[in-house]
């Protein structure tokens, strides 16, 4: 069987897997169907809004599936004409057993850690806020389990010391996409070899990489200085780090911040305490002094801290 006649669907929803969908169809292999999530409602009119998946098949003429029940029997049965011999999955939902279990050659997903560590939702964010120093991307087969099928490959990437979760987003997408060509052809040629996770875990449990929630984003002023900036780093630029800060007036505003500096300074102050000047802003941590280099104000954008301080004094706040 060569590519033109091998049936996939591919199976994802943001950005992240667009990549991989565009390498698929412009190196002419057969996209026999794509799908992704219903529309939602965004922003204040409610418009309904289109997954980045979405808008690459309907540019490109892709027969595109919306259920919002992926065991409707509606979408099971035209999943099921659409006779694939494989499918792919990459930032999707879980699948039902039914779904996964259709394709004549299995199902493979694409997952954004070097598993067996870090399954989960968010797996680029948690190995930044916990400061690891590589990550990468795995295909692997779908069983019953979630993130829990035999690997067929791993490609890594550092991560170096001042990068944020953005940067390795965007590095982890194309270094993806390289391989999800790769291991649709090893299937083409059937040099195909798995690894069960459990022999890579050596009986250590897995670091979880759950769903990022408004609290996970919250900074703890007493935790220290290093551990901070990882969680900045981790969350930015989106969804951010964030905290309160509260004047002696109990004026309370709301900032987040995008990145920040570990300076050598011992903290001298309680956690959560600012000082600045016009030009610098530093906050009291577990250990030492924390340099914020951009945040946004609730209500304005976002800026750098020098730009930030021309309009707004900071010392008789403490941050919380």
């Amino acid at each position: 069987m060569n590519k033109e006649e091998l049936k996939i669907v591919f199976l994802g929803t943001p950005e992240f897997a667009v990549e991989s969908l565009k390498r698929l169809h412009e190196g002419g292999y057969n996209i026999a169907g794509v799908v992704t999530m219903p529309d939602k409602p965004a922003g204040r009119g409610h418009k309904l809004l289109q997954s980045p998946v979405k808008q690459y098949a309907v540019e490109h003429g892709m027969h595109l599936m919306q259920p919002a029940n992926l065991k409707n029997p509606e979408f099971v049965d035209e999943l099921r004409s659409l006779n694939a011999d494989l499918f792919i999955v990459i930032a999707f939902r879980m699948l039902p057993e039914v779904v996964w279990s259709m394709p004549r050659l299995g199902t493979f997903n694409l997952h954004g850690s070097l598993l067996p560590k870090y399954r989960g939702a968010a797996p680029p964010n948690w190995a930044v806020i916990n400061g690891d120093t590589e990550t990468g991307v795995t295909t692997f087969f779908l069983k019953h389990d979630i993130d829990t099928g035999d690997i067929i490959d791993r490609r890594s990437i550092p991560i170096n010391p001042e990068d944020n979760v953005g940067d390795i987003h965007d590095r982890l997408m194309m270094l993806g996409a390289e391989l999800t060509i790769d291991t649709v052809q090893r299937i083409l040629d059937s040099n195909l070899t798995t690894t069960p996770q459990d022999e890579l875990t050596k009986g250590v449990e897995p670091t979880p990489a759950p769903k990022i929630f408004k609290e996970t984003c919250h900074i703890d002023w007493t935790r220290n200085a290093r551990d901070i900036h990882n969680l900045v780093r981790g969350l930015s630029p989106y969804p951010a780090a964030w905290c309160e800060i509260v004047s002696t007036d109990n004026d309370i505003k709301t900032i987040k911040i995008f990145t920040t500096a570990v300076t050598d300074d011992n903290a001298s102050a309680a956690p959560g305490t600012i000082k600045s000047d016009n030009h610098r802003m530093l906050i009291a941590c577990g250990d030492k002094w924390l340099e914020v280099l951009s945040l946004q104000l609730s209500g304005k954008r976002r800026m750098d801290t020098a730009e930030f301080l021309r309009g707004f004094n900071p010392a008789a706040y403490k941050a919380q």
